[in-house]
């Protein structure tokens, strides 16, 4: 028995594209249960009213606006018909809570927002009187206000700010939001002056057009550069080459200047204290041993470029054959595209479950303002970890997905020797290939990467809230546990995307194709070494110049544009904005990278080129080969 059960064959056969089976199916079940209990969670919200009350919003006694409630048990004033009051207007609106990010004031259901300032008891009177929506307690009437002494507490505090319901969650929010500065600094923290935050919110709305034409601009040279940056890796890779070598024979040379000037000047003065002599001969050998550190260190990177010079023309020959990849197989660049609303739809409906539960559950009296709360008590607190559960492991299956529909057409791409007899969309295929056979394999793999990431979450979560709080050994051993299931992740993620590359060409199970990918990685280290690290500069330069160019263009036109004293704050958003959409579509580039290479050492471990074990490799990567073997590679 293989991995995980699966059944081993006295000796590997590769098959590229000619078997297909289903894969890993108890896991693609155990993931449609996971997922129908995602949906039960909503469904519960909804049903026990959670998602009403969210929507509609609910006063401080537990009835939701909008609609007849049912009377809660110990709590006065509930079970009211609130069916003509739709609103939810809080009686100090600026009573917020820094630390819990909510308002505390009391809450009422109203039937009209009011619309003007009212100054007096004798104006809400008669905004209660004129229509019919009454601002204090439902045990006062409108026409007392004036003359009852409990009105300074039931009644909303003076003056009343003009305020509109928001669209969709009917909360009367005031015009003026200048109550809620603080919530903004607390929430901005870097903004310590009211005024510096206006200034900036005013220069995104003023540059708004601008920023729209930088964030297209930042997405046309992503897709451009996909496509040339085949053209310019040669250029890029021996720009890598000369800065390492010249770095390294730099700072050499600097260690050693600095000790012979040590060793020159450093004794020339006759009458020093003893301290100081013994002082100057400590610092002449800490520089000797730095310098001689840095020698050695150069020495052999020297070598290292001297001995791995020509597998840098694999990479070369990778990273073009990828840019023919992108011309042949076009829709390829509209998988970021895909990717990033699937999971933005995810999202959108996971806060909002996440903001349902908030509001399900039991109603409890917090004892602090009396106010009517729902919590989930009991075994139902643990649908919240659940649904956080889900956040990690579906977001991981959604790019997991990406990763496998990429590779399947790369896949495609590389082993049909006659490009013109490639489908018409071999996109469209990977996918249906995806749907079909491999949804099991793409959720296990997305499931071993949740294992590693909600450890690491959950620590950093422990180290911010005892920030200040624990001793350094503490914070020493949270911060390497943090760091080492970090790089657990990353070479996990590494491992997982060659698997379903080898699942793509073979349709064998993620265990089989984990362990398949794992041995040709191991059999050509030297190689991914070298793609690894000359290709992974090579993109990191690809996304610096699409934000220093989008930058650039952002710094000219919102200069030209002189309408707003800061464009600092619209600058910022551009090029988070542009590294984001570099990063989205090098990605994309870098996982081609891969899996053409995971073919190619395929295809050269198994085909020598006689008749029936042809390559399929193309001309431009075999020339690349061929010069690598020519250097014993």
């Amino acid at each position: 028995m293989g991995c995980c059960g699966s059944v081993e064959r006295t000796k590997r056969e590769w098959r590229p594209l000619e078997d297909r089976s289903c894969t890993d199916l108890p896991w693609f079940l155990l993931f449609t249960v996971f997922c129908v209990g995602m949906g039960s969670i909503c469904s519960f919200t909804i049903v026990t009213g959670g998602a009403a009350r969210l929507v509609f919003g609910y006063d401080s006694y537990g009835n939701t606006c909008g609609q007849r409630n049912e009377r809660i048990e110990g709590v006065q004033l509930s079970g009211l018909d609130h069916t003509d009051r739709k609103f939810v207007f809080f009686l100090d609106p600026c009573n917020v809570d820094i630390v819990q990010r909510k308002i505390k004031s009391m809450a009422l259901c109203v039937s009209l927002c009011p619309t003007e300032e009212l100054k007096t008891y004798q104006d809400l009177k008669r905004f209660a009187m004129l229509n019919g929506s009454e601002l204090c307690s439902y045990d006062m009437a409108g026409h007392k206000y004036p003359d009852l002494p409990e009105r300074v507490s039931k009644c909303p505090k003076l003056p009343v700010p003009p305020s509109k319901p928001l669209p969709v969650f009917n909360r009367c929010t005031p015009v003026d939001i200048s109550c809620y500065a603080k919530f903004a600094e607390a929430v901005v923290t870097f903004v310590g002056d009211n005024s510096v935050l206006h200034r900036l919110i005013a220069g995104v709305a003023a540059s708004k057009e601008i920023i729209i034409g930088l964030c297209v601009l930042a997405l046309v040279l992503s897709m451009i550069l996909m496509v040339i940056i085949r053209y310019i890796s040669a250029v890029l890779v021996w720009i890598l080459t000369s800065l390492v070598v010249l770095g390294s024979l730099a700072g050499t040379s600097v260690l050693w200047w600095l000790y012979i000037d040590h060793r020159l000047y450093g004794n020339s003065t006759t009458n020093k204290v003893q301290e100081d002599v013994e002082l100057s001969r400590d610092s002449g050998q800490a520089l000797l041993v730095y310098a001689g550190a840095a020698t050695v260190f150069t020495i052999i990177l020297l070598l290292l470029m001297l001995f791995m010079r020509k597998r840098v023309a694999l990479t070369i020959a990778l990273f073009h054959v990828a840019g023919k990849v992108f011309i042949h197989l076009p829709l390829l660049t509209l998988q970021p595209f895909v990717t990033f609303l699937a999971l933005l739809l995810f999202w959108i409906y996971w806060i909002l479950v996440l903001l349902f539960l908030g509001t399900s559950g039991n109603p409890v009296q917090n004892e602090e303002t009396g106010l009517t709360e729902f919590r989930l008590t009991g075994p139902l607190q643990y649908l919240t970890w659940y649904h956080a559960v889900g956040l990690v492991w579906i977001t991981e299956f959604i790019l997991a997905c990406q990763q496998m529909t990429v590779a399947g057409a790369v896949v495609t791409y590389y082993f049909t020797r006659d490009k013109n007899r490639l489908p018409v969309t071999p996109i469209l295929s990977s996918v249906l290939r995806l749907v079909r056979y491999h949804l099991g394999t793409v959720a296990k793999g997305a499931f071993i990467i949740t294992l590693v990431k909600i450890p690491r979450l959950f620590l950093m979560y422990i180290h911010n809230q005892l920030k200040g709080k624990e001793n350094a050994c503490s914070r020493c051993l949270l911060k390497t546990c943090i760091c080492c299931l970090w790089c657990l992740e990353k070479c996990l993620n590494y491992l997982n995307q060659n698997a379903y590359a080898a699942t793509a060409i073979n349709s064998t199970s993620f265990c089989t194709s984990a362990r398949d990918a794992f041995v040709i990685l191991v059999e050509n280290a030297l190689r991914v070494a070298t793609i690894n690290a000359v290709g992974d500069f090579v993109l990191f330069l690809g996304k610096i110049l699409i934000v220093t160019t989008t930058a650039f263009a952002g710094v000219l036109l919102l200069n030209y544009q002189r309408d707003y004293a800061e464009w600092l704050l619209p600058l910022i958003i551009v090029c988070l904005f542009s590294f984001l959409v570099a990063h989205c579509f090098l990605s994309i580039f870098e996982i081609v990278v891969d899996v053409l290479f995971l073919c190619f050492a395929i295809d050269t471990k198994y085909n020598d080129g006689t008749p029936g074990k042809e390559f399929f490799m193309e001309k431009a990567l075999m020339q690349g080969w061929e010069v690598g073997r020519k250097d014993g590679m």
